[in-house]
Formats: C-alpha cells, structure tokens, sequence
C-alpha cells in the first residue's frame, strides 16, 4: 500500500517519510522543494503531476501548506492558492485515483480567537465541539481545507481524517515578547501542559488515522500532548500558572531552577486530545512529565526523530 505524503521536505513530511521508510512501507514523498525525503518535485496545484503521483498509491498524507509565520510575508492569494485550491486538486484527484484514505494535516490555529477568553474569564478548554473564529488567512484557509475535506468524504464518499496539530515546530515562538522573555526550550517545555506536541506523537497520530480513515468516514481530531489539567483548572491556569503546576508537579521549580527557567505567569487554553485517544487509539508518550524526567536525567525532552528532523525555518523556499 503506497502512502503519499506531501510536503515531503518539511518538518512533519520528512518525520513521516523517515517513519515509513524504517518499517520498509512503501512510500513518496512528493514537495516543491528538492530533499532527501522527496521523490518528486512538484506543485500541488498542478493537476499533471498530482495524477501521476498518486498512481497506484492507496493514501493520502497531506501535509504541504503554507504556514501561519508566512502571513507577514506573502500575499493571502498565496494561502488561498496552496492551502484550499491546493487541498481541492488532491482530493478531486485522489477520487480518480481510487484512494483509500486521505489524512489532512490541519492546525489549531483554526480555532482563532475562540483561544483567547475575555480578560477575567478562565482559560479556553478546546474540544473538537469548540467552533473556530479565524482570524488570519492561515486559520481562515486551513479550516476552508478542512471543510473540503468533510465534503469530498460525505458526497464523494473519500474516507478523510483530519488532524488539528498543536505547535510541534522547534523554531522560537512567533510571539516577539515570548521570544525574548523566555529561552526556547523553557518555553517549548511550558507548552507541553497545554499547546505543544512532539514530533513523534504527531507521526504516530497520522499513522492510526491512516487506519482507521475507513472505519470513520470523516472525523476530525484535536492532536497534543496530554494535558494534567482537567476543566476545572481553567480558572487557575488563567489567574496563577505557576501555582497549578506546581500542584500537580512540587518538583517541576527545582528542575527549572537549576536551569534559570520559569513557568508562563498565566495560561488562556488547554487543548484537550481525549477524542483522539479514544478513537484512534493514540497514545502519546511526551508529556510535560516526561519533559520533566528528561531534564532531571540531564536529557533532551524532545523524542529522537524531533532531534533527528532539526530545525527547517519557514520562509526558505
């Protein structure tokens, strides 16, 4: 069963080109961008080229998009190019093509503003229920995709999973004063109670989708590492950060100490993945216990194939 995986050079795309290879799956890897994880070169919108790649293939991972750190420097006709038009010439082909099972790498940055409560109200708890309110181009045309998705598998019966991903890149954060007030991996550490998941979690979940695509129809998971939280910290997480972790975690100050870390004074959402456990069987294994456990043991947080794959930057290509 051959797996295509667009965006085959990116993070998530060459973490599933170098997963699938290992198990001796057969797979192409197919980007605009030239890697050692691509097998052919090529657009998405190029109807020519999606043909002959998805020839005899059986799934879909759609991964290539443009991203959110793109918006401040191409046009919006760009993100309405690549990440909806783009999206619609892979299903619309993968119909002709007879595939199987079609996975969307989608985000959950779709939720927009819906992630950012009024000031004095507790943090967001994000559920698949939560209706999204984008509020920029990015989110806009990533739940546009994500509406095609639901379309083609209800009208053109094309069994589509789609998996709104939290924050898995290893760059700093995009927010400027986060940036400067926090070094990379204190913040990137912070995020796993509520916003962040590794590299390998990501592949794992797009790997059971694949799976269960057929069984399901049309599903749409929220994908991150599993939080400590439960609703009932939402008002907590939003006034004192630092005192809910530090219930759930008396050790997690010391380890930060000694590295000259801090936790974020306060927390706006938790994105709660419990529907992808249950239903596709996930489980992901780094959690912000562990992130905890590797720092005392003086080891990497981040999984191997997150080391392995590295930081790419967005606006290279």
């Amino acid at each position: 069963m051959t797996i295509v995986v667009t965006g085959s050079a990116g993070h998530l795309g060459e973490a599933l080109m170098r997963t699938l290879r290992a198990a001796n799956r057969p797979a192409l890897g197919i980007d605009l961008r030239p890697s050692p994880f691509t097998d052919r070169v090529g657009s998405i919108n190029d109807r020519g080229f999606v043909g002959e790649s998805l020839r005899g293939a059986r799934v879909v991972v759609h991964c290539a998009n443009l991203h959110k750190p793109h918006v401040a420097t191409r046009a919006d006709e760009d993100f309405l190019i690549t990440n909806a038009a783009g999206t619609l010439m892979l299903l619309e082909t993968a119909v002709d093509a007879g595939i199987e099972a079609f996975v969307y790498t989608s985000t959950t940055s779709v939720f927009g503003s819906a992630l950012t409560p009024a000031a004095g109200e507790p943090a967001a708890w994000i559920t698949e229920d939560v209706a999204p309110i984008p509020k920029n181009i990015y989110g806009a045309t990533k739940q546009a995709a994500e509406t095609l998705c639901e379309l083609y598998a209800r009208q053109r019966r094309l069994p589509a999973v789609v998996l709104r991903t939290s924050r898995f890149f290893p760059e700093a954060d995009d927010d400027p004063r986060v940036a400067a007030a926090y070094d990379v991996a204190n913040a990137q550490v912070n995020e796993l109670l509520y916003r962040r998941v590794d590299l390998e979690d990501v592949v794992s979940a797009h790997l059971l989708a694949i799976d269960k695509a057929s069984t399901l129809g049309f599903a749409r998971y929220v994908v991150s590492a599993t939080t400590p939280f439960s609703r009932d910290d939402a008002a907590a997480l939003r006034e004192d950060a630092a005192a809910a972790a530090r219930r759930l975690f008396p050790d997690y100050e010391a380890i930060y100490a000694k590295r000259g870390w801090r936790m974020f004074p306060s927390i706006d959402r938790v994105y709660d993945s419990r529907a992808a456990v249950a239903e596709l069987g996930w489980r992901p294994q780094y959690d912000f216990r562990r992130a905890l456990d590797s720092l005392a043991a003086g080891r990497d947080f981040r999984s191997p194939l997150a080391q392995a794959v590295g930081v790419k930057g967005y606006h290279g290509g």
